[in-house]
């Protein structure tokens, strides 16, 4: 995902703290589901343009099973503001606007867009924050006819 010999494009130089692999564990709930933990891998990549690859992976921590991935982009034009562009294996995607605010990055969704076997899911809202080598981060959604509402939480460690 990531061109060691490329340089950073400066429009995203304000990202380049979420470069890397981040491994960890994270805990997830919703009124529609029973609550589960999960262990979790992200990187971050760069290949030179103004955007960040992004790609996630977790599995079930109770029995080690696949749960959930999602791949997609950190665009910015050198400001504080910033765009993810993702694509979920359920049927969604998503596009969110936020802004970066020195470690940390707020995300809000300005579409959802959902397959016909996709569930409903209206909105989404990611707050990253990075301290040295680990990320927390908290994603609230609003889906199935609920309003916006916790559903995960995680703290990763950079891995070397």
């Amino acid at each position: 995902m990531s061109d060691a010999s490329a340089d950073l494009h400066p429009d995203v130089a304000a990202l380049a703290h979420l470069l890397g692999t981040w491994s960890g564990h994270g805990t997830g709930s919703y009124p529609t589901i029973e609550p589960f933990e999960y262990d979790e891998t992200i990187t971050f990549g760069h290949v030179g343009k103004p955007f960040l690859s992004y790609g996630q992976r977790t599995t079930r921590s109770d029995n080690g099973l696949p749960s959930h991935a999602e791949l997609g982009y950190l665009r910015s034009d050198g400001t504080s503001a910033v765009e993810l562009i993702l694509a979920h294996p359920t049927g969604l995607t998503e596009l969110c606007e936020g802004t970066i605010d020195g470690p940390t990055i707020t995300l809000r969704s300005i579409s959802v867009v959902g397959s016909s076997t996709a569930k409903p899911v209206r909105a989404v809202e990611r707050h990253l924050t990075v301290e040295g080598d680990r990320l927390h981060y908290v994603l609230r959604m609003s889906a199935v006819g609920l309003p916006m509402t916790h559903h995960l939480e995680a703290e990763l460690v950079r891995q070397a």
